[in-house]
């Protein structure tokens, strides 16, 4: 015999432990745990003079939590609208050592009562273990306090990590260590487009409310677009599939070429002093894109993508949610894809990508320019899409030409004196390295350009700030000076190149540029 309540108890026959129900009716509280309940007996309905007492046996009590779907709702006698209106629950969560548990006793009791499962959608998580792979526990000292990672990496990096290092399923290492590499890869990548997006929009006081349709857009500009729309179908489907890590990992993947392709090629475009149609492209183009990001970081990493929409969105567009967490999700333009674009512009990056192999395996940094890069392709459909994109690979490589070959020319990048060849899966891209004395003055050209911008830097001056720029060094130095002048004062925003002792407002280093000294001092112009 099943009792399901007080009242039903009472209304057995031959009722024992009086004491307790007249307590109860009083309005006093009473306790049918042990062993206040091992008082009460009744008659048994089927077996003359016998007596029904308690079972000895301890329900499991997991058989509360596997009865979460009808208890919930205090269901059958009551809200059987919400109950049927809920159940099964679309999603389920929990970490594998519950098939044991809650998962087993709620579809065992869910079989029982309704022939079905109680959900539709599970994930079971694995187990997480230390950086060692061996399980955390305090006695060997191996835990992880979650409030040293908070505390340092913050909650989103903690969420990024667990998110995309792994499937759901497998188990995972885990450390500060680990948390802190997923934070540098992925969200200090996007944060750096973010803050130069900022840093720029603000000196060129770009307002997207200015830009009702943009005409003009680049190949760079469709591409980047295609691809976040791809982006955006493929993260609904990985999401609607219950599938947050490869949600995750095609967002990290579209933020890495934003960054090393998009933003990378795309930056003349911001820097330059005139305000064109080009420019404005490029600013809405990448505004959309951030603005895009947030909302679909939302469920990922909530902090960051609500930094980034307060700033970009409300002040310009009051209009919209005031939280990201309140705005929709975006929804794809499968319109703007454009399959063939993507493929030429993969092209072009893997080319690049072999091309700065090949001068690492030379030992060439990729600011020294050279003379030629060679390209072996696979067919005539690659050779027209990177024939169109060659002055990106020019520029990403820093060389002077670029010459496409047919596959059957491979012995032009193979095996030849002087040059440094990368290739993989059939594509070839060989070096010239040889440097003239031209070359090797514009690579010194590039190296004090870049020793300058360090020091704009060290001197804490705005991105926009003109200065003049001192410099002593010997007759090498001297004649990169004067014949790179132009160019070095447009790459460092110096109004002058001073030669001579830097005054003593100025900023000054000395440094080493391929075995010549020089002295070089920054000073900001008021």
């Amino acid at each position: 015999d099943c009792v399901g309540s007080l009242e039903e108890l009472k209304s057995k026959p031959g009722l024992s432990a009086e004491s307790m129900i007249l307590k109860a009716l009083e309005g006093g509280e009473i306790d049918l745990h042990r062993p206040y309940i091992d008082e009460v007996t009744f008659d048994c309905s089927e077996c003359k003079g016998e007596k029904m007492r308690r079972l000895p046996e301890v329900l499991d009590a997991w058989f509360d939590s596997g009865a979460m779907p009808v208890a919930q709702w205090h269901y059958p006698f009551e809200n059987e609208e919400l109950f049927d209106r809920f159940f099964p629950a679309d999603y389920i969560c929990e970490a594998v050592d519950q098939t044991r548990g809650w998962f087993y006793t709620l579809h065992a009791l869910s079989t029982l009562l309704f022939d079905q499962p109680c959900f539709r959608n599970v994930i079971c998580l694995g187990h997480i273990l230390d950086a060692q792979g061996e399980k955390m526990s305090k006695s060997r000292g191996n835990v992880v306090d979650p409030w040293l990672i908070l505390n340092s990496q913050g909650a989103d990096a903690l969420r990024w990590y667990l998110i995309t290092s792994s499937p759901a399923g497998n188990v995972r290492r885990f450390s500060v260590e680990l948390v802190s590499e997923a934070q540098r890869r992925f969200l200090l990548t996007l944060w750096n487009v973010y803050s130069f997006f900022v840093t720029y929009a603000n000196i060129d006081k770009f307002d997207p409310r200015s830009v009702a349709e943009v005409r003009y857009q680049s190949e760079l500009d469709r591409w980047v677009l295609s691809e976040l729309n791809l982006l955006i179908d493929e993260v609904t489907t990985a999401l609607e599939g219950y599938d947050p890590t490869t949600a995750g990992r095609r967002i990290q993947g579209f933020v890495d070429n934003l960054s090393n392709w998009y933003v990378r090629r795309s930056r003349r475009r911001f820097w330059k002093s005139e305000s064109d149609a080009d420019k404005l492209a490029a600013y809405t183009t990448l505004y959309h894109c951030l603005v895009t990001l947030a909302r679909l970081l939302a469920p990922f990493t909530p902090f960051v993508a609500e930094e980034m929409y307060q700033n970009l969105v409300p002040s310009f567009s009051p209009e919209e949610p005031e939280s990201v967490h309140l705005a929709e999700f975006p929804v794809a333009d499968l319109s703007q894809v454009d399959e063939q674009l993507a493929s030429d512009i993969a092209l072009a990056m893997r080319v690049a990508s072999l091309g700065r192999a090949a001068r690492s395996n030379a030992g060439i940094k990729v600011r020294q320019p050279l003379a030629e890069v060679r390209v072996l392709t696979r067919s005539s459909g690659e050779w027209e899409g990177l024939e169109r994109l060659a002055s990106h690979v020019q520029e990403e490589l820093n060389v002077k030409e670029v010459n496409l070959l047919p596959p059957d020319k491979l012995e032009e990048v193979v095996d030849k004196p002087g040059w440094s060849v990368a290739m993989e899966a059939s594509y070839g891209v060989a070096i010239d390295t040889k440097i003239t004395p031209e070359l090797a003055d514009e690579g010194k050209a590039r190296e004090l350009v870049h020793r300058l911008q360090t020091m704009r830097k060290r001197a804490d001056f705005d991105i926009a700030d003109y200065i003049v720029t001192y410099y002593q060094g010997g007759e090498a130095i001297k004649r990169v000076i004067t014949g790179f002048a132009t160019y070095i004062r447009q790459e460092t925003l110096s109004r002058d190149l001073v030669e001579g002792v830097p005054e003593k407002e100025a900023y000054t280093e000395s440094h080493r540029i391929d075995g010549d000294e020089v002295v070089l001092g920054v000073k900001k112009l008021q």
